[in-house]
């Protein structure tokens, strides 16, 4: 045989591969030209919208040279200039971003839910930048998101340390993501509060909004766009090679510490200049390459990084322009001005992460982390226990009638209880009473629903807001509060069944789209925080609509704040309770079997979906009680039952009461120090409870680690 004739099979056997490389080569070409053709038609359509009066035949007669006529047309021009290319720029830039930087962060983790927002990243840059803002530091754009990035590396360092590192486990990820990212939210909302005026303009920018001035601040953050993007499309290959785990990886060739390290510093720098740019847009680095990703089955070099990276970007912007564009065509330009693109987002993001947590499957560490393996405490240690707590709760109460901007005397409380004290001192102390009952009932609910939650869900990171029970609580409450115009005009009862129908309504939802022949523990969690997030834009967008004089105090409101309470509002918590705590008795023994795992409590008899149900409902009734007292609080559901369960045990007839008393003492303390740190100023109990909760969080997210 012949050398030529040798050589015949193997060229035949390269012609399909070569026809193969050249049809994938015309399918990438052909989707990003077709995309970038959506993206095309998608901004035409969203030059056309605004404010003034200028429309689409006066840009088509000014673009074609048209410009001696009176009119709207003869402003075309200024119009196009002066705001509608600034705005649709930013859109592009930010889309793009951050569609480039979801598709890094999924591919480093192997985790389709990994985004700029499930890490945490929008929330690190955002509390950065407001920062800035409060202190009144006056900075160059370009330092604002070198800020911004700053807070974003480290957000994302965090969250991806405490959870495991890249390939953990889903629910485990998210998890730690949300957990941060409420505290980095707290943080945020403290800064806005206490620094009202220097932030003003930062809470419909903190939904993200696409508001510009002109186009230097989208000339200074394309160029890094281009070349965060370039440089990861440098990393293309290590990524694809990535998809294949660390250690075939490695095999090949690949430096798999430096390439996530730069991966995620191209990730975080292209949300940093995303968030400075329009601020925290959220979920577009969720589903831009989840969508890109799904048409991967019918486009196979969309499963290749030098492609997926730009079209995820492509579809990332797309997505920000249609938003902005439909809520344009919705609530017409003068309405929508108003209302930030990031809301929208985050409501599509929240909808394809439920559709995403259905869909998958995670048996990974998160079922059942090691805090959540204790041990049975003694009788004696319990009971020393139970009257230290119950003591500190009682200290708390009193020392909240006696503190505040103005301190007072045991005597003076005497005089009032007697009623004969002075006219200063019962208004004040007539005042304080029901804050302090709020604090102190609305902190033992949230203990008590949370104890419930991580039982249920077999997970010590579960809580009531994490479940978006208290988030779907407090849209109810807003929806009655806006529509009556003013915090104070709505009637406490109403107040109390629209946030009790909220609460009820997310519970719904949860457990409906959770169920698929069965509960599964971490397909509620994820369900649940998709929940939480879609409810928070909900909230978000009925504040920015509402009367802007009330929304500082709507949103102190919603950070769970006591200012304002009465005995009207306080009473049904204390129904709630009297009602759940003897139910919690009862079912003690199913607490504890369902705290350990599926079979167990279905080999015993007990009718696992029933009780389950019973369970989560009576923790969803609590959180709605807690809501309407003192607004959305979270950490106290998370973080009370764990400390219960560390002092005496994992049993539920110890561990409940404990934690009862525990989230008391908690949320008074925070009521307490939120009125007298920083007096005449306060700061909501909500938020200085997340100040506190999220240290602990962080231990003992950590310590589950192993």
């Amino acid at each position: 045989m012949t050398t030529e004739q040798q050589q015949r099979p193997a060229i035949a056997e390269t012609a399909p591969l070569q026809r193969w490389g050249a049809s994938a080569a015309l399918g990438a070409t052909g989707t990003l030209l077709l995309l970038a053709a959506g993206l095309l038609a998608v901004s035409v359509w969203h030059l056309t919208q605004g404010t003034s009066s200028v429309g689409a035949g006066d840009i088509l007669r000014w673009l074609v040279g048209d410009r001696s006529d009176a009119g709207p047309g003869a402003d075309a021009g200024d119009v196009l200039r002066g705001s509608r290319l600034p705005r649709l720029a930013a859109g592009i830039a930010v889309g793009f971003a951050l569609g480039v930087a979801g598709a890094i962060f999924q591919s480093l983790a192997r985790n389709a839910l990994a985004s700029p927002d499930t890490l945490a990243v929008t929330g690190g840059a955002y509390l950065a930048v407001t920062v800035v803002a409060a202190f009144g530091l006056s900075v160059p754009l370009w330092a604002s998101g070198f800020t911004a990035f700053v807070g974003g590396i480290l957000a994302a360092t965090l969250v991806l340390g405490l959870a495991g590192g890249a390939g953990t486990a889903t629910t485990r990820l998210v998890l730690a993501g949300s957990a941060v990212a409420l505290a980095l939210q707290a943080a945020t909302s403290t800064l806005l509060i206490l620094f009202e005026e220097e932030t003003t303009s930062l809470f419909a920018w903190g939904s993200g909004s696409l508001s510009q001035l002109g186009l230097d601040a989208f000339q200074q953050a394309a160029p890094v766009v281009v070349l965060a993007t370039l440089a990861a499309l440098a990393l293309s290959r290590r990524m694809d090679l990535l998809g294949l785990g660390d250690d075939s990886a490695a095999v090949l060739g690949v430096p798999v510490r430096s390439t996530r390290a730069i991966g995620t510093i191209l990730a975080v720098l292209l949300t940093a200049a995303a968030v400075t740019l329009a601020g925290p847009i959220g979920f577009v680095g969720l589903f831009a390459p989840v969508i890109v990703r799904l048409c991967g089955r019918f486009v196979p070099a969309l499963q290749r990084h030098v492609v997926l990276i730009p079209a995820a970007g492509l579809t990332g912007a797309i997505v920000v322009i249609l938003a902005d564009a439909l809520l344009r065509a919705f609530l017409g330009a003068d309405e929508a001005i108003t209302v930030p693109t990031g809301i929208t987002t985050t409501i599509a993001g929240a909808i394809v992460m439920i559709v995403l947590a259905r869909r998958g499957r995670d048996s990974g560490p998160a079922r059942q982390p090691a805090a959540a393996r204790v041990g049975v405490g003694s009788v004696r240690r319990f009971v020393m226990v139970l009257c230290v707590t119950g003591a500190a709760a009682a200290g708390v109460a009193l020392l909240g009638f006696l503190g505040g901007d103005t301190w007072f005397r045991l005597g003076d409380i005497s005089l009032w209880a007697r009623g004969e004290a002075a006219p200063l001192i019962n208004f004040a102390l007539d005042e304080r009473g029901p804050r302090v009952g709020a604090a102190i009932l609305g902190g033992a609910a949230l203990a008590l629903s949370g104890a419930m939650v991580q039982a249920t869900c077999r997970n010590p990171l579960a809580e009531p807001g994490i479940l978006g029970i208290t988030g779907g609580a407090g849209v109810g409450a807003v929806v009655v509060v806006t529509g009556a115009g003013v915090t104070g005009a709505a009637d406490n009862t109403s107040i109390l069944v629209a946030a009790t129908i909220g609460a009820m309504v997310a519970f719904a939802l949860v457990y409906g789209l959770s169920w698929r022949g069965g509960l599964n523990a971490d397909r509620l969690l994820l369900i649940g925080i998709a929940t939480w997030y879609g409810s928070a834009a909900i909230s978000t967008f009925l504040l920015v609509r509402s009367n802007p004089w009330d929304t500082p105090r709507l949103y102190t409101w919603l950070s769970g704040s006591t200012y304002g309470r009465t005995w009207d509002q306080v009473l049904p918590v204390a129904v709630a309770l009297l009602v759940a705590l003897p139910l919690a008795w009862l079912v003690r023994r199913e607490l504890d079997l369902l705290a350990l795992d599926e079979d167990t409590p279905r080999l015993v008899g007990v009718r696992l979906e029933r009780v389950r149900l019973l369970v989560l409902v009576a923790a969803a009734l609590l959180a709605a009680m807690s809501v309407a007292a003192v607004g959305v609080v979270g950490f106290v559901g998370l973080v009370a039952p764990h400390m219960a369960r560390a002092l005496v045990g994992g049993r539920a007839a110890r561990s409940v009461p404990v934690a009862v008393l525990i989230g008391a003492v908690l949320l008074g303390l925070a009521d307490l120090l939120g009125r007298t740190v920083i007096a005449p100023a306060q700061v909501p109990a909500g938020l200085v409870v997340a100040l506190i909760g999220a240290p602990y969080f962080v231990y003992l997210l950590a310590r589950s680690r192993a």
